[in-house]
């Protein structure tokens, strides 16, 4: 999977912040359960500058770095640093995974949106010919909404919602220059989504993590045959999901998509297909940091 280093070659997280990240806690497990000599670190990189001088540091050779995740806000921002792109990614024009060779090429992966598809699968939801509504435009949204558009039995129609309307539309007309995007409508009120007819309502933004964070949306447009899929999972049920549940709607949180996005990055980075027994592993260290963290009110 890598060389062995004195230290352990390094894998690790990169974005601003990061320092919230419970990627370490399943990378970390999985290492040890694999007896890898590696290790998982976060690497908070404050602006533009900082990230040029990492990347540019990556390609050196002698770097321990052989494997990143990427959060917010350089999902984009990577793209021009690397000497390749998967072909998924380059569809989405997003990249939340990096591979470095040992001759310190690096490679773009997006596993978001792949992630975010296992989740539904485990959750027993086929979107095939399903009413979405999405409330948010933003890195997430465009690694689900481009893995929507590109099944062959896709949702019927998908709506979409940012506050800010033409940043929406912007997404759209990005994505739509490499994915066909005719079934995605944007809409400039929220009460356009038509919850009430939705089969799927998604919130990607960060409304829900404080709990002085109100409802986006008219909770009484919720109902008992709807997933609502939160991708915030801090706290692990948000005003958004209270809602739906009190509606009897089946209701989930980002932890899974965490999961299985990692899961995908790790293959990259190893190669091979987990064990089910690492996979439960990864998982198992996942929950327990998510209800340490959930119980700090984090």
């Amino acid at each position: 999977m890598c060389p062995l280093y004195e230290p352990p070659a390094v894998y690790g997280i990169i974005g601003n912040p990061v320092a919230h990240s419970l990627s370490p806690l399943m990378h970390n497990a999985a290492f040890k359960a694999l007896d890898v000599n590696a290790v998982y670190k976060l690497f908070p990189l404050e602006d533009q500058e900082e990230l040029k001088l990492f990347m540019e540091d990556l390609k050196e050779e002698g770097n321990p770095i052989f494997g990143l995740n990427v959060t917010i806000p350089y999902k984009e921002d990577v793209i021009p640093y690397l000497d390749s792109t998967d072909p998924l990614a380059a569809k989405i024009g997003a990249v939340n995974t990096l591979v470095i060779d040992y001759q310190r090429k690096i490679r773009g992966y997006n596993t978001d949106g792949p992630g975010f598809l296992s989740h539904l699968t485990e959750l027993g939801f086929d979107p095939a010919g399903k009413r979405v509504a999405i409330l948010g435009a933003g890195g997430t949204t465009r690694a689900i909404m481009s893995v929507l558009c590109l099944l062959p039995q896709g949702p019927e129609r998908i709506m979409l919602y940012n506050r800010t309307p033409s940043k929406a539309e912007r997404l759209v007309e990005d994505i739509g220059q490499r994915i066909n995007v005719s079934k995605v409508e944007v809409v400039s009120e929220v009460e356009d989504l038509n919850i009430e007819l939705a089969d799927l309502l998604i919130n990607t933004t960060s409304v829900g993590m404080k709990l002085t964070d109100g409802l986006l949306i008219d909770p009484e447009a919720l109902h008992k045959d709807m997933l609502v899929y939160d991708i915030v999972y801090s706290p692990a049920e948000t005003k958004l999901l209270e809602q739906a549940r009190l509606k009897k709607a089946k209701t989930a949180n980002g932890l899974g998509m965490l999961f299985y996005q990692g899961v995908l990055a790790f293959r990259h980075w190893a190669e091979v297909d987990l064990d089910p027994k690492i996979k439960k592993i990864m998982r198992n260290a996942l929950e327990k940091g998510h209800i340490k963290e959930d119980s700090h009110g984090a």
